[in-house]
């Protein structure tokens, strides 16, 4: 049971793989990844950290220009099934049918909070006022505050880019250099969102294709910092 689970966690494979390897059917795969990960979720408190804000004297070249920053979020549509009596819901903008699921992340490319099920037809915006409100939900102490594409509000706690800039790395290609403030902070929160949609979303989109389950974390330690709680756009 904990070697299916580890094989697929760690190896990134598919229920079909590990049927096939451990001469199971793919329910018993199913039920067994279930039951373990259900396991490693109670001890969430012990085994996941609280993101630390980019310290003054960082020397990270993606992260040292973002002090008390705490990592970074975005949103990502994955394919499912739904009655077909739901897919006007989920049908996102390309026509397909998806789920929105949000993703927070700190600097060194680990999940620290996830909120999944909102219908592929949500806005980013509202799964984020979602995922600030709930009970249990993602915390932004005041003060601190996460890095957000041109999809969410520049607001406490969201910092995102200017509008009307140069949007992905691949235009300063062959040489060229931001040509002002703003294209430079485009640029530099730019080299921190690639590593996300190159890597941790590539792993995390396959996994949940396969038909993963998302298990929500009923039993977050709250603590005694203030947070934000709103998301209120302004005009900087």
């Amino acid at each position: 049971m904990t070697a299916m689970f580890l094989n697929i966690i760690a190896h990134h494979v598919k229920n079909r793989i590990i049927k096939f390897d451990f001469v199971r059917s793919g329910e018993t795969v199913s039920r067994h990844f279930h039951a373990v990960l259900k396991s490693v979720i109670l001890c969430h408190g012990v085994l996941l950290k609280k993101p630390e804000p980019v310290p003054e004297n960082s020397i990270d070249f993606r992260w040292k220009w973002f002090k008390c920053c705490l990592g970074a979020l975005d949103g990502t549509h994955i394919r499912i099934n739904v009655p077909k009596v739901d897919r006007p819901r989920y049908r996102s903008r390309k026509s397909e049918i998806t789920t929105n699921i949000l993703g927070v992340y700190d600097q060194d490319m680990q999940f620290t909070y996830v909120l999944s099920g909102w219908e592929g037809s949500a806005h980013d915006g509202r799964v984020l006022r979602n995922a600030i409100t709930k009970p249990n939900g993602l915390r932004v102490p005041n003060g601190f505050y996460y890095l957000v594409d041109a999809g969410y509000a520049n607001c406490p706690g969201f910092l995102a880019p200017f509008r009307g800039q140069r949007y992905h790395l691949s235009v300063w290609a062959d040489g060229h250099q931001p040509r002002t403030p703003q294209e430079f902070f485009k640029y530099e929160t730019c080299k921190c969102e690639k590593c996300d949609r190159e890597g941790i979303w590539e792993m995390a989109e396959d996994l949940a294709e396969d038909e993963i389950d998302n298990l929500n974390l009923e039993e977050q330690e709250e603590d005694d910092m203030e947070n934000i709680t709103a998301v209120v756009p302004t005009d900087e």
